[in-house]
């Protein structure tokens, strides 16, 4: 269990990287063996501090950790070498013609490479945005279950964007009680790439499908959980925070902490505490910016803090008081707000719960400085908001870790 912490903490267990990792490549090499290395220190500390002996000699650990990496060595190149292979693809067709048909065949690869054998359009479908020599129409006589049976396919995706009168839907419950899956475009992406994709969505499917849970019990142990990781944070980063407000003080006027209005849960407003990581005048004309790459406004501390993430640390003072949650959608400012729940549909269900230090959206993606980038970050908190518990939270915590180890996305 260690070692898997260790190895997610590298970041081996992102979907590219399982593609990657093997004997090639220095650097995913020396991840791997950094990973085994921080499993095996964190089972040494284990045993000293709470049984306080060494129940594993270090030279049997030294052995241990260099079988381990040997064996994951091994491992990831024979996967590497099979996954592409046709035989361990899900076989899929796609009933629609249309844009979302097409984005299933190009969403291949993200979680199980799965093969797109083929479109079946329908009678009333005007547009044709696939590749034409794997568009297929329902011939007379013809039924789906006949092309999943000639095609020997696993599941059928169903992408056809109106569906009031043309969709088989006898046809598609004949393919199900045969064994096939029949998969909702929504939950395909879902499934696929942990998201739920604007582009896809309808509010049907979001009213009647599963999740959204906000029962009396996950909140209690949700909040449990923000008191206990926000107190744990505290403890573990205050030589950190003190250094931190030391440099900021000694770099230049202005004030050590920054106070900033966000919108939080029920869309009410409150003030975040951050360290200032910006000029005092930054924002001097009373214009609202996105902060960007090279951003001036930034100062030297400001810039080192913002890339490993320490001036969101004073924030565990709104998780005890209840305003932010460890984990959840990162709180815009309420000028944002106004403006992204204009032009990006669901936006404001976002505020269901209450906003996190950290969230799926923040792991998953860079940072975002445009209306495009908040619409894909909001298809990582719906994902969030619909699936959340309390082993999403950890594995998230997990992956900020990561995130923090090598800098990524931050500016």
């Amino acid at each position: 269990m260690t070692v898997v912490v260790g190895l997610s903490i590298m970041g081996l267990y992102e979907r590219h990287q399982q593609a990657l990792v093997g004997i090639g490549g220095l650097t995913r090499v020396l991840r791997l063996v950094f990973g085994v290395l921080l499993g095996a220190v964190i089972i040494k500390l284990f045993n000293l501090f709470v049984f306080q002996t060494p129940l594993l000699e270090t030279r049997t650990l030294a052995l241990g950790a260099g079988f381990a990496v040997l064996a994951l060595l091994a491992e990831r190149e024979l996967y590497r070498s099979i996954r592409h292979l046709d035989v361990f693809k899900p076989r899929v067709i796609v009933l629609g013609s249309g844009t979302r048909a097409l984005a299933v065949g190009t969403a291949q690869g993200q979680q199980t490479p799965h093969e797109v054998l083929s479109y079946i359009s329908l009678p009333d479908e005007t547009s044709i945005d696939v590749p034409l020599h794997q568009l297929r129409a329902l011939q007379p006589g013809e039924s789906l279950l006949d092309i999943a049976r000639e095609m020997n396919v696993q599941e059928i995706v169903v992408a056809v964007r109106d569906r009031r009168g043309s969709l088989p839907i006898k046809q598609l419950l004949e393919c199900k009680l045969q064994g096939i899956t029949v998969t909702d475009i929504a939950s395909f992406f879902e499934r696929e790439q942990q998201q739920l994709q604007l582009d896809s969505l309808n509010t049907s499917w979001l009213v009647f499908g599963t999740g959204f849970r906000q029962s009396w019990f996950g909140k209690v142990v949700k909040r449990s959980f923000d008191l206990a990781a926000s107190a744990l944070l505290l403890i573990i980063t205050l030589p950190v925070m003190l250094v931190t407000a030391i440099a900021i003080r000694l770099e230049g006027p202005g004030p050590i902490l920054y106070w900033q209005t966000r919108v939080g849960r029920a869309n009410r407003p409150f003030e975040i505490c951050k360290f200032r990581s910006m000029r005092a005048d930054a924002e001097q004309d009373g214009q609202a910016r996105w902060a960007t790459g090279n951003d001036a406004r930034i100062t030297r501390v400001g810039r080192v803090i913002r890339k490993l993430r320490i001036d969101e640390l004073p924030q565990v003072f709104n998780v005890f008081k209840g305003e932010m949650s460890f984990v959840g959608p990162r709180p815009e400012r309420p000028v944002f707000v106004d403006q992204l729940s204009e032009q990006i549909p669901y936006f404001l269900a976002r505020h269901s719960i209450r906003p996190g230090i950290t969230g799926w959206a923040q792991v998953r993606y860079p940072y975002g400085a445009s209306v495009e980038d908040a619409k894909q970050k909001l298809q990582y908190d719906l994902y969030y908001l619909k699936n959340h518990t309390l082993f999403l939270d950890l594995v998230i915590l997990l992956e900020t870790v990561k995130v923090v180890l090598f800098g990524r996305g931050a500016r």
